[in-house]
């Protein structure tokens, strides 16, 4: 054999190794941290103070062992490298359909927006669509939402479709239909199926249909009926166009918290794994009650890595503390959680306005201290807050030197941005009901 063939054999071999050992690495310290997040769950201050003793020597037992085979710089480089992946994820979704079925209105209301407000993707009538159109989630802008051309033409072809489209660019196809599901829709998901991704069928503006019939048969009429035999309708002209068993989600754009819309985002969420899963469920907009517990069980699992990277990576001593942390990313990390949660003022502005309310009704309700609030003195006051609760914790700790410092550090800060990650959370659901409370007001 050429030997510079096996000289290019040895090196990709040799890289493959390395690659395999630095992703059991990654492997073996998040499971490390999911040991350390369990016993930190359980561990409270009110405590009998033998039982919280127990529980915080079993908390930095498992903490050291984040470190028993690795150096602390690497742990830094592989916590670093996991918060960068998340900040670099990209989910790209596909919204087609025929033209007039509601692509640029569903888009708008995924993202919580009217059509007149700022980046709000254009509706009409006629065809706004001619080539793919980008929208990214307002606070969230590597969740990407595409507009694309309608699919309704006589000549419509789904291979040739694509492929003018940029297929490979989209990790799933939301197909959109206002009345009857066509042939030009089977087409299409099948083809996209042939191609290994995934596609949801979605039929828009039945508000507009359950109006019509309770107007036509205001005796008889039965939402439940109506959209029963609306989903029932529309399987059945999927299954005689060659689809087998294709579910359906029935919405309206104008009232997105209804109907199937919340099983459809739930849905979405469910077939998206890892960073793209968490990405897109911070895009969302507060839309339940549910996705806002689902936000904050997330993040607190993000703040692991946030407080160890803040407790190793570009560590500076803070007077008056024992803490020693990066000040820069737990105050990014708090302003990115206003943000998650709907809670600036953008977000809100939009909120009051289809609300119909004034933006200081929403501003009223929340409680911790605004995004332009949030600076380096509020963050050493709440990580004081915290570290006075640490001497139990640490006084009879066997952990000397450097990694007492850097364990006092991490639990510090995880203690803080819990406590900041719960209060936003709570705010979250004021703002949200308050919102809804006058909405219902508003269409009474």
């Amino acid at each position: 054999m050429d030997m510079e063939l096996v000289s290019v054999l040895m090196k990709g071999m040799e890289s493959a190794s390395v690659l395999r050992k630095g992703m059991e690495s990654v492997s073996e310290l998040m499971k490390g941290i999911e040991s350390v997040s369990v016993l930190m769950e359980a561990l409270d201050l009110r405590l009998d103070p033998k039982e919280f003793f127990n529980g915080s020597i079993k908390v930095f037992e498992e903490f050291m062992d984040l470190f028993k085979d690795k150096g602390q710089d690497e742990v830094a480089s592989i916590v670093q490298a996991e918060l960068d992946s998340f900040k670099s994820t990209i989910l790209n979704i596909a919204i087609t359909g025929e033209t007039g079925a509601g692509k640029s209105s569903f888009i708008n209301a995924l993202r919580r927006l009217t059509a007149e407000d700022d980046g709000a993707a254009p509706t009409g009538v006629t065809e706004t669509t001619t080539e793919p159109t980008v929208y990214p989630y307002p606070n969230h802008p590597n969740v990407r939402l595409w507009d694309l051309p309608g699919i309704g033409a006589p000549d419509f072809q789904p291979n040739t479709y694509l492929w003018q489209v940029n297929f490979k660019r989209y990790d799933f196809f939301v197909i959109i239909a206002s009345e009857r599901f066509k042939c030009n829709h089977a087409a299409l998901a099948q083809e996209i199926e042939k191609m290994g991704k995934r596609f949801y069928f979605v039929r828009s503006k039945v508000d507009e249909d359950l109006r019509n019939e309770e107007r036509d048969h205001p005796r008889t009429f039965s939402q439940e009926s109506v959209l029963e035999r609306l989903r029932m309708d529309c399987r059945k002209h999927l299954q005689k166009a060659g689809m087998s068993n294709p579910e359906i989600f029935l919405l309206s754009s104008c009232e997105f918290t209804k109907y199937d819309a919340p099983a459809l985002v739930k849905a979405l969420q469910d077939d998206l794994q890892g960073l793209q899963r968490l990405a897109f469920l911070l895009s969302l907009p507060n839309l339940s009650a549910e996705i806002i517990e689902e936000k904050k069980a997330a993040l607190k699992k993000l703040i692991w890595l946030i407080s160890l990277a803040s407790a190793l990576v570009n560590v500076i001593p803070i007077p008056g503390l024992s803490v020693a942390c990066d000040i820069g990313i737990l105050l990014a990390s708090m302003i990115s959680f206003y943000k998650y949660f709907g809670l600036d003022d953008r977000s809100l502005a939009n909120l009051a306005r289809q609300a119909g309310i004034p933006i200081e009704e929403l501003k009223a309700v929340i409680i911790s201290p605004r995004a332009k609030e949030i600076n380096r003195d509020v963050v050493i006051k709440r990580l004081l807050k915290e570290e006075k609760g640490l001497p139990r914790l640490t006084a009879n700790l066997p952990v000397l030197g450097l990694m007492l410092t850097v364990g006092i550090s991490f639990l510090t800060t995880y203690l803080m941005l819990s406590s900041f990650l719960c209060e936003v959370a709570e705010d979250a659901e004021r703002v949200r009901k308050t919102a809804l409370k006058e909405d219902k007001k508003k269409r009474k």
